[in-house]
């Protein structure tokens, strides 16, 4: 495969135009496997919040491969150009690539299913798809190359980190799409000057020591985005409801329950005996559909969930930061008591479990952290340069809160410490 005899172009939203020159690329963006993400949110239950945030799993893998093109381009009109061709195609492919393997409702399925969309990334690159076809024609090991970008096994330091880092595509891309569709502020940052400073070392991509502060800009745009979008408290009640659906969904199917609607596909997830050619029919129109039909389920707590998803009647919460472990399990008991099945209409979230997070220095989550080149070469993690950027990292717990149904405030049968503790979060003194 070569270059296209004619360019093509996207109007795109956040970066007004995406350009495609190489043939892999438009054939990829082309394949069933990554249209099927124009039918997955970027931002799962956000919407449910924000009223703007329908914008897909699609536009994005399309942003993160426009921004990889923009900094390959900045290396090479740099005189960093140091990545061959096939390597500078393994990395587009990557970054257009990386989320192909994305469940419905982003990242809530994996919690309860045990598998991270990455790994069915690199199995929908390697397994029986067009995506594997089309990689396979730019040559022997091109798509299992591809596929280590993503799973970082590629030897290339540099190939990885423009994918899976502190400061890589996919979150320059999402953060400024995610802040655009959700009509905030927060996320926005200089992408160009960043583009700019960024340089390739053989350990991996690192930013100019002048680059600093459009680098603090960045991470406290991701810092604002962690706190007001993605941890959101009503976000974090619809995901909360879609988790208790599917866990409900999954502990009947084992039971042996009778449902009255089931499609091959989400029977296999719930048996957790899915290959890619069942995942890949799994999207959100599939999963929305079945909450439809299950709402008239006989199943009285699987019905109940499905229509609270359905029609935004998402739990009520409150803080419980300081809630004693005693006082949580004589809520489940009282709930219990009067006919609430505390697996499923109750739950303390805790933020620290989400898979966003403020910037960390370390390799807690085994991302590289930021690196800053001095002008004698020598390299500095921006936390001990920056004051701004050490007084926000490692920040990643906020406060617990406790999710339960509205209506349980107006049930009788409920004491009344027992109702203040639902309105306050814990018990006065």
């Amino acid at each position: 495969m070569g270059r296209l005899k004619e360019e093509k172009v996207f109007k795109d939203p956040v970066h007004r135009y995406i350009y495609v020159q190489d043939e892999i690329i438009w054939n990829l963006i082309n394949s069933p496997e990554l249209q099927r993400l124009r039918r997955i949110r970027q931002l799962g239950t956000s919407y449910l919040t924000f009223h703007g945030a329908e914008h897909s799993r699609f536009s994005h893998s399309l942003g993160v491969y426009e921004i990889v093109r923009r900094i390959l381009s900045q290396f090479e009109r740099s005189g960093y150009g140091e990545l061959t061709e096939e390597e500078r195609l393994t990395c587009l492919c990557a970054g257009l690539l990386h989320d192909v393997g994305h469940a419905p409702f982003s990242h809530s399925m994996e919690k309860i299913f045990g598998e991270h969309h990455e790994t069915w990334s690199c199995r929908i690159i390697l397994g029986e798809t067009e995506i594997h076809r089309i990689l396979s024609e730019a040559g022997d090991g091109f798509a299992e190359r591809v596929a280590g970008v993503i799973c970082k096994t590629h030897p290339n330091p540099v190939a990885v980190s423009l994918i899976a880092s502190q400061l890589d595509a996919d979150r320059m891309d999402y953060l400024l799409r995610d802040a655009y569709f959700t009509g905030v502020n927060y996320g926005t940052f200089d992408l160009d000057r960043i583009l700019r400073v960024l340089r390739p070392l053989k350990t991996g991509v690192v930013v100019k020591e002048s680059g600093m502060h459009a680098v603090e800009d960045y991470l406290m745009s991701r810092y604002q985005m962690y706190w007001q979008i993605y941890f959101h408290s009503v976000t974090r009640s619809g995901e909360i409801l879609l988790t208790k659906i599917l866990n409900r969904a999954k502990t009947l199917h084992e039971e042996g329950y009778r449902f009255a609607y089931m499609t091959a596909p989400l029977r296999r997830l719930l048996e957790g005996t899915l290959d890619v050619r069942s995942y890949l029919k799994l999207d959100e129109a599939l999963m929305q559909a079945a909450f439809s039909e299950w709402v008239e389920e006989t199943d009285p707590i699987l019905a109940d969930l499905c229509e609270r998803f359905l029609n935004r009647r998402l739990f009520r919460y409150v803080p419980a930061e300081d809630m004693p472990g005693q006082l949580f399990e004589e809520l489940r008991r009282e709930m219990q008591r009067i006919g609430w099945d505390p697996d499923y209409y109750l739950e303390i979230d805790f933020p620290s479990d989400l898979p966003y997070d403020v910037y960390r220095p370390g390799q807690e989550d085994e991302k590289r952290p930021i690196l800053l080149l001095g002008p004698e070469g020598e390299l500095k993690e921006i936390s001990r340069a920056s004051e701004i950027v050490r007084s926000i990292s490692g920040v990643h717990s906020g406060e617990s809160q406790l999710y339960y149904p509205a209506e349980l405030l107006q049930d009788d049968r409920l004491p009344q410490a027992v109702r203040e503790l639902l309105m306050n979060g814990k018990r006065r003194s």
